[in-house]
C-alpha cells in the first residue's frame, strides 16, 4: 500500500505524483485498488470513494491466441490512460452522523452516489527497479495530459412516463437525476438545473401497489453537464452491445425452437438466421482512432484486439454454416461467441460517470438506479452507435441502498425515455422527442383564516405570494423567462392534482375513521374533551355527524361504530395520562386506572365504491375548490381538498407557461441552466426571482423551471395475462412446501391468482384481465418498446406476513388490432428473489390495442373456472393426452431424523397433474425398509410437448403417534423424458425372472491373493504342444498379478502373460458408478435423492435427508375407452424382502497415501466396516510406503437391503 501526499482544503486536488509499484507476471493479483481519503488532523480519516483497475481488462496475455492463429502482437502489459477514473460510494447527506452506507466507500458493494472523479495513467515498463516508491512527475509529462481533459457540453433529458409498483402509500414522492455533481440536490458547486420532479402522492391501484397519478402530464427533467468526450471508444462499446443483444435474442429463439421440438426444417430456418445476422454483424467496422485527439495506448490495443475476435467470429460462422450437420452441436461454439462479444463490450476507459436517478419520499432518499451513459448516449457517427436505450422508453427497477433482503422489495418500477448527447447536436433530440414539452414559472398565494375571515393578516412568517415551501417571497413581475423563451399566456390558477389524492382514492371499500375523547381530573368523571373528535394523531376533526358519504360511495352500515378488536376495554375505550409540557398522551393502555386523565375510543364506518354513481364522477377530481384552493389544519399540515371545520389555512397554485422563442424545438428546453431560480448576474437578461446571491444557492430547487410533457391523445389497450403454471419453487413452509399465489402487474393495474396450497409446482390455469389500460404515446413506438408485466410470487401464511417467492419478468406480445393473427405462446420465465433462481412460471400476455369503445373488437372471453376466475384459453394453453404412468416403489434409504425423532413408519405419496396416489405404509423402516407392494398406476392427462410436462412430485409421509403425519422429505421429478416408452414393445424383463437364491456365508474369510496355485486351469487346450510339462512351466510364469500387471501396462513384470494371449482386466481410473455403461451401478431401480424444505435456523437451499429407490414408466393411452388398454411395464419383480449375501473385496494396492510419520511416509493396513462388522487386519500392516501393494481378498456376510451402506 502506498500513498500520496496530502492536499488541505481542496476539492480538487492536483498531486502529479508517480506511485512505483513491484509486481512479476503472470500477476496472482486480479485488481489495483485506489482509495481517495479525506485526512483529518484529529479523528479518524474518511473515505471518499475507491475505484478499481481490473488488470484483465486493461492487459492481454495474447499467447494462447498468437499460438492458435500465428496472429502476432495481441498480447500487450497493463496500460491505462490518462482517464479519468469515476469514485461512487454512499449519497451527501451533510449530518454529523456516521454514514449507515460508509462501507460502499470503500468499494463493498455497489456505489449509490457519484463521489468525484481520479485521473490516473498507468504505464508498464520491463526490468526497470525504482528505489523511490513515489516521486514527482515531471512538467513536460503534466503537459501531455492537458489534451486528455478538454470538456464537452452534454445535455440530459429524462421523461418520466409512469412509477408503479410503490409496495407503500402515505408521504409524497419526488424524483432527482443526477449525473456526477450535475444535478444532486446538496451540491452548491453547479448552477441550479430543473434536476427534480414536483412532488405527487401515490394512488392506489385497488389491489396491492401505489402508482403516481400523473395521468397526460409526464414530469421532465433536463440538466447539462461538461465532461471529456469519448464517443470513440462508447460508439464502440455501443455497436459490441446491440451485436449481442440480437445474438442473444437468436441463442434464445433458437433454445425455444429446440425445446419446442419443431421440424427440423424449422430448427435449420431460425439457426441460419443466427448465422446470417452474426455474419453480418461482425462484418461492420468499429470506428477509425485516426485523427482523435484523446488517443491512449490502450484504445489502439483494444481496438485491434476487437477487430481480432470479430474476424475470428466470422471466419468460425462461416465454417460452421458450410460444414455444419447437426444444429444441438454447434449451440456450444455459439454460446462462446455470445459470452466473447459480451466480453468486449467492456470499456475500462469510461471516465463518463453513470446517470443516477433516486427517489426520494418527503426529505428520505428511499431508493436509486444507475443507469449507464453509454446506453443513453446519442451518437453522431451513425445510428448503430446509438446507445440501446438512448431516446426510447425503458422499464427502470430501483433498489434500496444496500438492499439487504437482495432485491426481495421492489421500491418502484419506473418507465423512463433518457436521451444524453452533446449540446452542439441537441436539436436531434426533436426527431427524439414526443408529446408537447412545457416550461412553467410557478408560485403560491397563502392565506389564513382569522375571525371567521379569509386573508394575509394571520399569516405567522409565511408571505403572500411564495414558494413550494412558503418560506421564500415572490412577486408575479419578478419573473423573468430565461434565454430563448417567452411568455406564452399569462398567469394562471392551475392545482396540482396529483398531490390532492385523497386516502380512499383507488379503494373499492374504505373505513372513515373518527376517534371520540373526553377528559377528567386524575380520580373525577369523565366529559367531553376540549376537542371532542379529532384524528389518530390528536389533530381536530368533524364530529361523524357530520361526515358525508363522497359522491360514488355508499355506507355499508346504517350508523359509526366503536372498534373493539384492538387493545381496548369492552366499550372500545383506550386510557392515558398527559405529562406536562404535552398536551396529548404518549402511550395508551386497555385497563383504567385512578391516575388516567384521558381516554379516547376509535369509532368507525363503512363504505363502498357505488358502481352506478362511480360512472358519473368519472372524470371530475372529487370536490375540487372552483377557485382552486387546497386546504390544510395548520401552516406545513397535509393538504386537502375540501374544506373542513378546523381548517386555518389555504393556498393556491399560481403557473405560468413558457414557450421556446426561437421556435427550435423540443431540444430549447437545455436552455433552462440555471433559470428562475438562479443567480445570473452574468447574464443582464435573466434576473434571479428577487433573491441575493446568498439565497440563489441555498434554496436551490424551491423556484427552478417546472418542465413537463403533455400528451394530447391516449390509446386504451387491454391486457391479457395467461399464468399457466410455475415449477420448482422454494420451499418457505416447515411441511417442505408453499402456498403459492402472484401479483400480476402491468403499467398501473394488478391483479392477484388464487391461492394453490402445499405445493412448489403450482398450475393455476388462469387469466388475468386487465380492462381500459391508458397508455400515452404513438402505438407504433410503444411497439418497439414495450412495458413488462411483472409477476409478483408469495408464499401465503395464515399466521404473520405472506413471504416472498420471486420476481419474474415478461415481455406481452402486442396487437394493434383484435383480429390480428399472432396467438401468444406459453414460455417458462425465470423466477429470481435477489441475485438466486428461484424456479421458473409458465405465461404469456397479449396488449390488445382497444378501437373500438365497447371492446367488442376483442376476442372472446375465455371460459370461467369459478366466478371472476377465467381459464387459459384453448390454442394457448397445452394440448393434453391420457397417458398411464406406472410407479415402481421399491424402497426408502438413509432417512434422517425429522424433527429429533427418527423417521419409523413411512409411506409415499406421488403427484403428477392434479392426480395423487399414496402407497402401503412400511411397517418398520429397520427391519425392511422396501414397501411390501411395489407398483402403482395412475391415468394423468399429460400435454403432448415435452417443454410443458408437470413434474412428479413425490412426497414421504412418516406416520406418528396421534394421528401426527408430517413431510419428512419430498423430491420433484423434472425430465420425465427418460422415462417414457412404447408399451408394445418386447423388451428384456426389468429384473431376472428367477428368484435370488438365498446364499449362505457361515464365517468372514481372508484369503492372501499370493497364493502360489495358478489362475489358469492347467487342462486348458493350448494346442497340440500342450503336454504336462508345459502346463507345469505355466504355474510357474503365470499368476493373478501377471493377469493385473499385463492389464495395467507393466509388462515387464508379468512374464509370458501377454505373448499368451490370455484374457486381461479392465481396469478403471474412476469409481465404478462414474463409468457410463454401469449406469451408476442401478438395475431396475434409480435412486432420487429426497429433500426437505426450511428449517427455522437454516434459510439456505434444502438439505439431502435420504433417498428413493423406485422408477417410472409412462405411455400414451388410447383415446376410446372401449379399446384394450396397454399391458403393463413392471410385471416379474424380484422378492423384496431381506437377502443375506456374501461381500467379497479384493484390495490390490494403494496409491499416493497420506504420509503420517517424521519420515514423510506411513504403515498402511486395511480396515473395512460393513453394518456393525468390523475387519482390521493390523497383522499385514506394509512398513515404511505411499505406495502400498495389498494383494488380498476379504470376504464378509450381510443382509440387504438393511446393510446396503
Amino acid at each position: 500500500m502506498i500513498r500520496t501526499k496530502v492536499i488541505e482544503k481542496n476539492a480538487n486536488p492536483e498531486w502529479n505524483q508517480a506511485v512505483n509499484l513491484q509486481i512479476k507476471f503472470p500477476s496472482m493479483c486480479e485488481r489495483i485498488r485506489l482509495t481517495v481519503y479525506d485526512w483529518d488532523r484529529l479523528t479518524k480519516n474518511d473515505c471518499v470513494g475507491t475505484a478499481y483497475l481490473n488488470l484483465s481488462k486493461i492487459a492481454s496475455s495474447g499467447g494462447e491466441v498468437e499460438a492458435a492463429t500465428g496472429e502476432s502482437g495481441l498480447g500487450f502489459l497493463p496500460a491505462f490512460g490518462p482517464c479519468y477514473l469515476t469514485l461512487y460510494g454512499s449519497p451527501r447527506e451533510f449530518t454529523g452522523f456516521p454514514d449507515p452506507y460508509d462501507d460502499l466507500n470503500y468499494g463493498k458493494g455497489e456505489g449509490v452516489a457519484y463521489r468525484g472523479r481520479i485521473l490516473v495513467e498507468l504505464v508498464t515498463k520491463l526490468d526497470v527497479s525504482n528505489e523511490k516508491k513515489i516521486e514527482d512527475i515531471p512538467n513536460d509529462d503534466i503537459l501531455v495530459t492537458e489534451k486528455y481533459q478538454r470538456r464537452r457540453k452534454f445535455s440530459l433529458s429524462v421523461v418520466f412516463h409512469s412509477a408503479t409498483m410503490l409496495t407503500e402509500g402515505g408521504e409524497a414522492i419526488q424524483f432527482e437525476v443526477s449525473i456526477g455533481n450535475y444535478g444532486n440536490k446538496f451540491d452548491t458547486t453547479c448552477k441550479p438545473l430543473a434536476s427534480t420532479t414536483q412532488y405527487s402522492r401515490p394512488m392506489f391501484d385497488g389491489n396491492h401497489y401505489y402508482y403516481l397519478p400523473w395521468s397526460n402530464v409526464k414530469p421532465v427533467v433536463t440538466l447539462t453537464s461538461y465532461w471529456e468526450n469519448v464517443s470513440h471508444r462508447l460508439d464502440a462499446v455501443n455497436i459490441l452491445q446491440n451485436m449481442a443483444d440480437r445474438l442473444e435474442a437468436n441463442v434464445t429463439a433458437l433454445k425455444t425452437a429446440m425445446l419446442a421440438n419443431v421440424s427440423d426444417s424449422r430448427l435449420a430456418e431460425v439457426w441460419l438466421k443466427l448465422i446470417d445476422q452474426v455474419l453480418e454483424d461482425t462484418s461492420c467496422q468499429l470506428p477509425e482512432l485516426e485523427g482523435k485527439p484523446n488517443i491512449t495506448a490502450l484504445d489502439i490495443q483494444i481496438r485491434k484486439l476487437r477487430m481480432f475476435y470479430l474476424e475470428n467470429i466470422k471466419e468460425s460462422a462461416r465454417k460452421l454454416r458450410e460444414e455444419a450437420t447437426d444444429v444441438k452441436a454447434t449451440l456450444p461454439d455459439i454460446e462462446d461467441w455470445l459470452l466473447k462479444v459480451y466480453q468486449m463490450a467492456e470499456e475500462p476507459q469510461n471516465s463518463m460517470p453513470d446517470v443516477i436517478i433516486w427517489m426520494i419520499q418527503g426529505e428520505r432518499r428511499v431508493a436509486y438506479a444507475r443507469v449507464s451513459a453509454a446506453s443513453v448516449l446519442f451518437s453522431t457517427s451513425h445510428a448503430e452507435a446509438c446507445g440501446k436505450y438512448c431516446g426510447k422508453t425503458q422499464t427502470v427497477f430501483l433498489k434500496h441502498p444496500q438492499d439487504k433482503t437482495n432485491g426481495a422489495k421492489l421500491p418502484v418500477q419506473l418507465r423512463v425515455n433518457i436521451w444524453l448527447g452533446l449540446s452542439a447536436v441537441e436539436q436531434k433530440f426533436n426527431s427524439y422527442a414526443e408529446g408537447t414539452f412545457s416550461v412553467s414559472a410557478e408560485m403560491y398565494e397563502n392565506q389564513a383564516l382569522m375571525f371567521g375571515k379569509w386573508g394575509t393578516t394571520g399569516l405567522v412568517g409565511k408571505h403572500k405570494f411564495s414558494d413550494v415551501t412558503g418560506k421564500i417571497k415572490l412577486k408575479k413581475e419578478s419573473f423573468l423567462p430565461p434565454k430563448g423563451w417567452e411568455w406564452e399566456s399569462d398567469w394562471i390558477v392551475d392545482p396540482e392534482r396529483s398531490m390532492l389524492i385523497e386516502a380512499d382514492a383507488g379503494h373499492t371499500e374504505f373505513a372513515d375513521e373518527v376517534y371520540e375523547n373526553e377528559s377528567r381530573f386524575p380520580g373525577g368523571e369523565w366529559k367531553a374533551a376540549d376537542e371532542q373528535y379529532t384524528d389518530v394523531n390528536g389533530e381536530k376533526s368533524a364530529p361523524p355527524g357530520e361526515i358525508d358519504c363522497p359522491p360514488g360511495w355508499q355506507w355499508e352500515s346504517d350508523a359509526w361504530s366503536y372498534d373493539i378488536n384492538r387493545a381496548v376495554d369492552e366499550k372500545g375505550w383506550e386510557y392515558g395520562f398527559v405529562i406536562p409540557p404535552d398536551t396529548k398522551p404518549k402511550s395508551w393502555s386497555a385497563a383504567e386506572k385512578m391516575y388516567h386523565t384521558h381516554r379516547r375510543r376509535r369509532l368507525m364506518r363503512q363504505r363502498k365504491k357505488d358502481p352506478k354513481a362511480a360512472a358519473d364522477v368519472k372524470g371530475r377530481p372529487p370536490g375540487q375548490d372552483p377557485e382552486g384552493w387546497e386546504y390544510a389544519a395548520l401552516i406545513g399540515w397535509k393538504f386537502h381538498i375540501k374544506q373542513r371545520s378546523s381548517d386555518t389555512f389555504r393556498r393556491r397554485r399560481w403557473r405560468r407557461k413558457m414557450a421556446p422563442s426561437d421556435r427550435i424545438g423540443s431540444a430549447a428546453i437545455f436552455k433552462l441552466e440555471g433559470a428562475l431560480g438562479a443567480d445570473m448576474s452574468a447574464d443582464d437578461d435573466s434576473k434571479s426571482s428577487g433573491k441575493d446571491k446568498e439565497t440563489a444557492t441555498t434554496v436551490f430547487g424551491a423556484n427552478t423551471p417546472i418542465v413537463s410533457c403533455t400528451f394530447g391523445k391516449s390509446f386504451v389497450y387491454h391486457l391479457r395475462c395467461y399464468i399457466y403454471q410455475a415449477r420448482h419453487l422454494k420451499a418457505l413452509d416447515k411441511d417442505s412446501f408453499s402456498d403459492p399465489y402472484a401479483y400480476v402487474s402491468f403499467l398501473h393495474q394488478s391483479k392477484k391468482t388464487e391461492i394453490v396450497h402445499a405445493t412448489l409446482n403450482p398450475t393455476w390455469d388462469q387469466t388475468l384481465l386487465f380492462n381500459d389500460l391508458e397508455i400515452y404515446g404513438d402505438p407504433q413506438i410503444i411497439a418497439k418498446n414495450l412495458p413488462d408485466v411483472v409477476i409478483e410470487l408469495f408464499d401465503y401464511d395464515q399466521v404473520g406476513k405472506d413471504e416472498f417467492l420471486g420476481r419474474s419478468i415478461c415481455p406481452p406480445v402486442l396487437k394493434l388490432s383484435g383480429t390480428t393473427d399472432i396467438t401468444p405462446k406459453l414460455l417458462w420465465y425465470p423466477v429470481q428473489n435477489g441475485s438466486k433462481q428461484a424456479g421458473d412460471v409458465l405465461v404469456a400476455a397479449e396488449l390488445i390495442l382497444k378501437t373500438k369503445a365497447d371492446g367488442s373488437d376483442l376476442p372472446i372471453v375465455p371460459p370461467q373456472r369459478a366466478p371472476k376466475l377465467y381459464m387459459v384459453p384453448q390454442g394457448i394453453r397445452p394440448v393434453v393426452q391420457l397417458t398411464a404412468v406406472e410407479i415402481l416403489t421399491w424402497g426408502l434409504r438413509n432417512m434422517k431424523p425429522y424433527q429429533l425423532a427418527a423417521v419409523t413408519s413411512p409411506s409415499l405419496i406421488i403427484q403428477c397433474g392434479g392426480e395423487v396416489v399414496e402407497t402401503a405404509v412400511i411397517k418398520n423402516v429397520k427391519k425392511n425398509p422396501n414397501f411390501p407392494s411395489s407398483v402403482l398406476f395412475m391415468k394423468v392427462l399429460m400435454p403432448k410437448e415435452e417443454m410443458y410436462t408437470p413434474p412428479v412430485i413425490v412426497k414421504v409421509i412418516d406416520h406418528r403417534p396421534f394421528g401426527r403425519k408430517p413431510v419428512v422429505g419430498q423430491c420433484t421429478i423434472e425430465s420425465l423424458e427418460e422415462f417414457r416408452c412404447d408399451p408394445f414393445v418386447e423388451k428384456m424383463d426389468v429384473a431376472p425372472q428367477a428368484r435370488m437364491c438365498l446364499m449362505s456365508a457361515p464365517r468372514d474369510v481372508i484369503i492372501d491373493i499370493d497364493d502360489k496355485k495358478p489362475l489358469l486351469a492347467s487342462k486348458r487346450d493350448f494346442g497340440v504342444k500342450s503336454t504336462a510339462h508345459l502346463a507345469e512351466k505355466e504355474e510357474e510364469t503365470v499368476d493373478w498379478w501377471s493377469k493385473f500387471f499385463a492389464s495395467t501396462g507393466d509388462h515387464d513384470k508379468c512374464g509370458q502373460y501377454v505373448q499368451k494371449g490370455y484374457d486381461g482386466l479392465k481396469v478403471y481410473d474412476c469409481e465404478l458408478e462414474d463409468v457410463p455403461e454401469f449406469y451408476g451401478l442401478t438395475d431396475f431401480c434409480k435412486t432420487f435423492k429426497l429433500e426437505r424444505g426450511r428449517t427455522e435456523d437454516d434459510e439456505d437451499d434444502p438439505s439431502i435427508v435420504g433417498e428413493f429407490k423406485g422408477s417410472f414408466k409412462i405411455y400414451p393411452l388410447p383415446d376410446d375407452p372401449g379399446m384394450p388398454p396397454p399391458p403393463r411395464q413392471f410385471r416379474e419383480l424380484p422378492d423384496s424382502g431381506p437377502q443375506e449375501c456374501i461381500v467379497r473385496i479384493y484390495i490390490v494396492r494403494g496409491i499416493d497415501l497420506q504420509p503420517k510419520d517424521s519420515n514423510g511416509l506411513c504403515d498402511p493396513y486395511v480396515k473395512i466396516v460393513l453394518g456393525k462388522k468390523v475387519i482390521e487386519d493390523r497383522d499385514h500392516y506394509i512398513p515404511n510406503t505411499l505406495n502400498p501393494e495389498f494383494g488380498r481378498m476379504y470376504e464378509l456376510s450381510c443382509f440387504l437391503p438393511q446393510e446396503s451402506n
